[in-house]
């Protein structure tokens, strides 16, 4: 029984695999400008660090400003069309950067790009195609396809770059949207029936809830300034290996490509133990503390390819450990029936944090040097710290949908004593207009068996 629950079917998996590669098509579009735009800074008389900056990140606040609403909108007119429509709009921003011959016009088509925010729809459209079962290991998928696009974009980059410069990057982003395009209408099935899914996707009514609750607004507060420090670092990193370590802008990737990997080797053990043996807090701690000293040393020790090399090494082992333990730290604190609001929140603060990173590390920049940049970066994570040292550790549970659509209507709320009378359920919350029973579960006690004997028996009721 519990066999063909927990094994995903083929069409599940070439579901997983599609939706993954659109979104790493348009997340390698917006990370591939980070590593080499400030390097052309000379070719616009008018821009000045804060205007540079603001293009690196304006994608961020159009994101953040409409990936919610465009997944909202998707629960009325349809996945696709959303979908299709942000990928357009994302084509279009690249189209118009290619073209342009001012830091204003890159700074429009950067927002552009941004604006077609699709993030929450696909996966609204990944709940849709997928079991609640495998829910889970669709969104891991489409989760590690953000990860390997940003390290490919660091390194795709320079490469573009060097060989065609800055509006071929753009032009290359402009053909992947197509090429999601394609992806989207020739891989991906049209769902049977649409419908909002709470583990995957925002409900305006429960963003109070979420908004109020003291431990989710720290980890939001955490993204914020991951990825603030992130963008701010690339507004002045490449200037640095390239006008005071002399690194030619071609060979960028030379650095990168190495640091990125290892550092990934290293960051997925830390990621494992801390799971396993239920050290998130400690990890957590450890790792924004080595974030910090790691951008406190690149202020100060600069001159030095070596130097620059290992803090950006070390700045990355903690990067990547952060990027994942914080998302899964909300699942597992997030109320069960509002996991989607609790990451759609989460989603927006990691967007704005790359807008405000763009933007106030080109401020900074301009008046006070680059130096300076890593040093506020430095002092943005101490104080990150203190929020991080308050948040109490996690309970370990984990977020399971129980679907309950054999169910005559009348019957579903009688579910949730069932539910709650599993060893290893910790909560159970029925929603009746959708049918479904939002679990959290502790995996290290929960009885399957029982769970899966119950699922069955939902399943096999008449309507």
């Amino acid at each position: 029984m519990s066999r063909s629950l927990n094994q995903m079917r083929p069409e599940e998996l070439r579901v997983g695999a599609a939706l993954a590669t659109i979104f790493a098509f348009r997340m390698l579009g917006l990370f591939m400008i980070l590593p080499v735009l400030a390097l052309h800074v000379e070719r616009w008389p008018d821009a000045t660090p804060l205007l540079v900056g603001i293009a690196i990140g304006a994608y961020g606040l159009t994101q953040a400003l409409l990936q919610i609403p465009f997944g909202v909108m998707s629960d009325h007119i349809g996945r696709k069309p959303v979908i299709a429509g942000g990928l357009l709009l994302f084509a279009v921003g690249s189209i118009v950067a290619a073209q342009a011959h001012s830091i204003e016009v890159i700074i429009l088509g950067r927002a552009l790009q941004g604006s077609g925010a699709v993030a929450a729809a696909i996966m609204a459209l990944a709940a849709d195609l997928t079991r609640e079962e495998q829910r889970v290991k669709v969104m891991a998928m489409i989760g590690m396809s953000i990860g390997v696009a940003f390290s490919a974009a660091l390194v795709i980059g320079p490469i573009i770059d060097g060989w065609f410069g800055l509006a071929g990057i753009f032009w290359f982003t402009a053909v992947m949207a197509c090429c999601g395009l394609l992806v989207l209408f020739l891989a991906v099935p049209n769902p049977v029936t649409v419908r909002v899914h709470r583990d995957a996707g925002a409900v305006p009514a429960e963003l109070g809830r979420v908004l109020s609750d003291s431990r989710l607004v720290g980890l939001d507060i955490g993204i914020l300034v991951l990825h603030m420090i992130l963008t701010a670092t690339f507004v002045v990193l490449p200037l640095i290996l390239r006008d005071r370590l002399g690194l030619d802008p071609q060979q960028h990737w030379h650095l990168y490509l190495p640091v990125l990997a290892t550092s990934i080797v290293v960051a997925l053990p830390c990621i494992i133990v801390a799971e396993r043996y239920r050290l998130m807090k400690s990890m957590l701690m450890l790792s924004v503390g080595v974030l910090a000293l790691a951008l406190f040393l690149l202020a100060g020790f600069d001159q030095s390819i070596m130097m620059v090399a290992a803090m950006l090494w070390f700045f990355f082992v903690a990067f990547n450990v952060l990027e994942a333990l914080l998302p899964s730290w909300i699942a597992k604190v997030a109320p069960a029936h509002a996991k989607g609001t609790a990451m759609g929140a989460y989603s927006t603060s990691q967007f704005l944090g790359a807008f405000l990173g763009g933007a106030l590390g080109g401020w900074i920049h301009g008046r006070y040097g680059a130096d300076a940049v890593f040093l506020a970066c430095g002092c943005a994570v101490v104080v990150w710290l203190g929020v991080a040292s308050r948040l109490p550790s996690p309970r370990y549970l984990s977020s399971v949908v129980f679907g309950l659509g054999g169910c005559r209507h009348e019957h579903v709320v009688e579910w949730a004593d069932r539910l709650r009378a599993v060893r290893g359920v910790e909560e159970a919350v029925v929603i009746p207009s959708d049918q479904v029973a939002y679990l959290k579960v502790d995996n290290q006690c929960l009885d399957q068996v029982a769970l899966d004997a119950l699922r069955f028996e939902a399943a096999a009721r008449d309507p």
